[in-house]
């Protein structure tokens, strides 16, 4: 029987048929990847796996099927190359909902088919409460209407083509420290009005099949055991019917988040719900057989509305594919150009007029490195990349002539050799292989092979990828050969763990196999460099249980290739103040980075050397993966390094110099004031050089706006001093004045607004008209039109952006101005116009009243006001309600 024929299960039936135990496998997973199948009855297992931008695939199988087919093979390690969207905020600054809604249709339900993938994990729509959250890159916005829209259209497209959507973090999941203990402490009209927003819109306009609880607790109970958030709201108010599951390793009770109503726990390592203890919860009357058996209900009817709607998945091979068509590129492109904005341009100089230019100087951190993404679960392996310097040179004409220096380094490990190594055979990567020890517990390792495979990275996150069989320790042996340099140079190393290991560079070639080297420890000419085996000192890598990274320099000769041997074991090594001898069942991993060491003062000075000799300069700096990742937060909102050093003294070098800056959330710029030309370029994912290229030279028009306000100073955030777990204490003392509705309260200039973003052309609005608001049978409705007009020389489209303003007659307390619509009057040409309709709604003119409960539309005269940003409104009206309305619900 065909997996797909459970699209005509009778789930009620099937649960009837349930056994208890069985009733109780499927609310957990299998492994960590799975869920649990049922095969007597026909009930197909549920897989998933990590993707892009935290976006996570669930698949479905039948009993006994190939269970190792993912987006990633199942795992972080090995993973199969992906297309890799722009970040959450990204998508988020193309304020095009339409966009969004075609990327998510073509873009991310395409790769989970080409993944036989089902569900994914996404979107994430947490707000930014403060954007050193590692989360921020990873969510749409401050504000938590264009979050809640943006996520529905996200939504939209995805359920759209056949793939179910999973919303998360529920809720106020906003940042990492501490993540699964702080307690997030705040009003419940703060919790309605800002933090749950976004979800409810998603619910009201798109209905994600299924929800994912936060980690953190929720004014004093953890979000997967928090009745009020998931039945009193989730289920009752919204009427939400699909499945909640937990976030990995995000329950921490049995009988609590049964009770509240999480239906499945994940993964099912180290997993509460055994069968043992979900067993002796029941006899102990601390749960109902009734209650478990709704729990697994939403599992088989999530495997039945996977059946119905993607049929072709589950008869599928279950083979994941790379498959890249021009088409796709060309949307990833798009998408990724559409996000980028221009904070500013002085004096026009962009975009730049290559056919002007004989010498471009590129400099800074990122234009040569590979940053598409954040880290944590939102890293992946893309199947493409361009960087922006590939992106700029391949946009010029081969008579300019591009000089390139780093200047400051950008990285907080040093860069991953994923590139840099290649097998005996010429293939790019190492030989990965296994040895099994001669017992369990032993540290023995036995000498003949286990297993051996080529492998394409070296940031090795090896997770439950250990081959089967093998014992639970075991070590693995990497070997490859190191490309030749262009020059004598001395090379850094940088190793990072989570268990132990070494690293030997062999010259001259040598046989790499070598069994009385010890593990995790780092050689050069059989001389040791690294030893992170001894001792180690505790990090925060591999999701908090890896090591610091140790480094360690060799001299290389021009010319020469090195052999490289690093020696892993899943054991941790004993630090300072945790002397275990861990075994890492779930996270074991090793990083292995290098770089050529050369003096700081001396990059720097090339650097602005270049800069001086060019007739305009490129600057491309920013954040990367190690700086917003998961596992834990930002401690500034600075760029890293000396990199404000350096573009302060190429602005001085050169007063022709653009800055691109790259980072998935705010960050501050106190050179702002001299640069004549910035702009921010986010994550841009695959296409990140073409997308920046078709800025800088004119041939795409920017239109982004920001997704977040991007202060002077990080004391100018509304949540500053009280943004830290403090004995598991998390107060949200901003409350309301959340983003940009902090700095108009209190009279605070940003260095840029939220919405704000220029254009290589002009703009008018003109001609604001209200409609009569009216309200029958609890629904409110108005709309308001706005004429665009293109006044200057060069096609481009502008972001409508409309923000109301509560009655001044209310006895609470509002935020001066709430964005509640926005619409994109899309590719006018020169002198061109067009009427853009923004529709408003309940919510739009609601607060939400703690006494009673309920949603309030208040008596009074409300304000509007449209302009291009939360700082620029130049046409204003107002409207009045004649009563008062109460409601609940969406």
């Amino acid at each position: 029987m065909p997996p797909s024929d459970f699209a005509h299960a009778d789930v009620d039936a099937i649960v009837e048929q349930l056994t208890t135990d069985e009733a109780i496998l499927l609310t957990a997973g299998v492994g960590f990847w799975h869920t649990h199948a049922i095969p007597r009855l026909g009930v197909p297992a549920v897989k998933v796996s990590d993707g892009p931008n935290g976006m996570c695939i669930i698949s479905l199988y039948s009993a006994g099927a190939n269970l190792y087919a993912g987006i990633r093979g199942n795992h972080f390690f090995m993973s199969t190359p992906a297309k890799c969207l722009p970040s959450a905020t990204a998508l988020g600054a193309t304020w095009d909902t339409e966009l969004i809604e075609q990327a998510g249709f073509k873009l991310i339900a395409g790769e989970a088919k080409l993944r036989a993938a089902p569900v994914i994990l996404a979107p994430t729509c947490n707000i930014q409460r403060v954007q050193s959250s590692f989360i921020a890159f990873e969510s749409f916005s401050e504000d938590p209407v264009l979050s809640g829209l943006t996520a529905a259209a996200y939504v939209k497209g995805v359920q759209k083509n056949g793939i179910g959507t999973t919303i998360k973090h529920f809720v106020c999941n906003d940042k990492e420290n501490d993540r699964m203990g702080y307690d997030s402490i705040l009003s419940e009209r703060a919790l309605r009005e800002i933090y749950l927003m976004p979800f409810m819109l998603a619910q009201k306009h798109a209905e994600p099949w299924c929800f994912m609880t936060a980690y953190n607790r929720v004014n004093g109970t953890h979000a997967p055991e928090n009745r009020h958030l998931l039945q009193d709201i989730l289920r009752n108010e919204w009427k939400f019917d699909g499945l909640i599951m937990s976030d990995w390793f995000g329950i921490y009770s049995i009988d609590l988040s049964i009770n509240a109503g999480l239906d499945l726990e994940m993964p099912g390592t180290n997993k509460w719900r055994s069968l043992d203890l979900m067993n002796r919860s029941i006899v102990s009357r601390k749960i109902a057989v009734r209650t478990v058996k709704e729990r697994a209900k939403k599992v088989l009817e999530l495997a039945k509305r996977v059946a119905q709607e993607s049929p072709e998945i589950l008869d599928g091979d279950g083979i994941e594919r790379t498959v890249e068509s021009e088409e796709d590129k060309a949307l990833l492109r798009k998408l990724a150009a559409e996000s980028i904005v221009l904070l500013k341009n002085d004096n026009n100089i962009l975009p730049l007029q290559h056919q002007k230019l004989k010498k471009i100087a590129i400099v800074g951190g990122n234009a040569q490195a590979v940053v598409l993404s954040g880290g944590g679960s939102a890293a992946l392996k893309p199947s493409y990349f361009i960087s922006p310097y590939q992106g700029i040179v391949n946009a010029l004409p081969s008579n300019v002539k591009v000089t390139y220096s780093e200047g400051a380094s950008t990285y907080m490990e040093i860069p991953t050799l994923d590139f840099e190594l290649t097998t005996p055979s010429g293939e790019r990567g190492w030989i990965g292989t296994w040895y099994a020890h001669e017992s369990d517990e032993s540290m023995t390792v036995l000498s003949s092979p286990y297993e051996s495979r080529l492998v394409d990275e070296t940031r090795i996150f090896i997770s439950t990828s250990a081959p089967k069989g093998i014992t639970r320790r075991w070590t693995m042996k990497l070997e490859g050969q190191l490309k030749p340099r262009a020059r004598d140079c001395t090379f850094e190393f940088g190793l990072t763990v989570s268990g132990r290991a070494k690293v030997n560079t062999l010259f001259p070639a040598v046989a790499l196999r070598r069994p009385d080297l010890p593990s995790f420890q780092l050689f050069v000419d059989g001389k040791l460099v690294i030893d992170n085996w001894t001792r180690q000192r505790r990090g925060d890598s591999f999701f908090n249980s890896g090591s610091q990274e140790e480094k360690g320099r060799v001299d290389l000769k021009a010319g020469v290739s090195y052999n490289i041997l690093v020696e892993f074991c899943n054991v941790r090594a004993p630090a300072d103040g945790d002397e275990d001898e861990t075994v890492q069942d779930s996270n074991p991993g090793v990083r292995l980075g290098g770089a050529e060491a050369q003096d700081p003062d001396v990059k720097m000075a090339e650097a602005v050397k270049l800069a001086s000799e060019a007739d305009a300069v490129i600057a491309v700096v920013g954040l990367n993966a190690d700086w917003e990742t998961e596992g834990y937060d930002r401690k500034t909102l600075g760029l890293p390094g000396r990199t404000d050093e350096l573009i302060t003294k190429v602005l001085a070098a050169n007063p022709k110099t653009v800055v691109v800056t790259q980072s998935g959330s705010s960050i501050t710029l106190p050179w702002a004031e001299s640069a004549p030309a910035i702009v921010h370029s986010w994550y841009l994912g695959n296409a990140t050089g073409d997308a920046i290229a078709d800025v800088l030279f004119g041939k795409k028009n920017p239109s982004g706006k920001l997704s977040l306000t991007f202060p002077k100073k990080l004391e100018d955030v509304a949540a500053h001093g009280h943004f830290h777990s403090e004995n598991g204490a998390l107060r949200y003392g901003e409350d309301l004045f959340v983003g940009y509705k902090h700095f108009q309260h209190r009279g605070i200039a940003p260095q840029f607004a939220f919405g704000h973003g220029l254009s290589y052309t002009t703009f008018a609005l003109s001609d604001l008209e209200l409609s009569t608001p009216t309200i029958a049978n609890g629904e409110f409705s108005l709309t308001a039109t706005v004429t665009v007009t293109n006044t200057g020389s060069v096609a481009g489209s502008e972001v409508v952006q409309l923000y109301v303003s509560m009655p001044k007659t209310s006895e609470l307390t509002h935020p001066p101005r709430l964005l509640r619509a926005f619409g994109k009057a899309k590719d006018l040409g020169p002198g061109a116009r067009m009427r853009v309709g923004l529709a408003l709604d309940k919510i739009a003119v609601s607060y939400w009243d703690d006494r009673i409960g309920r949603w309030v539309i208040e008596r009074g005269e409300y304000g509007v006001s449209v302009g291009p940003s939360s700082d620029v409104l130049p046409l204003t009206a107002s409207f009045v309600v004649d009563k008062t309305v109460e409601w609940s619900g969406l």
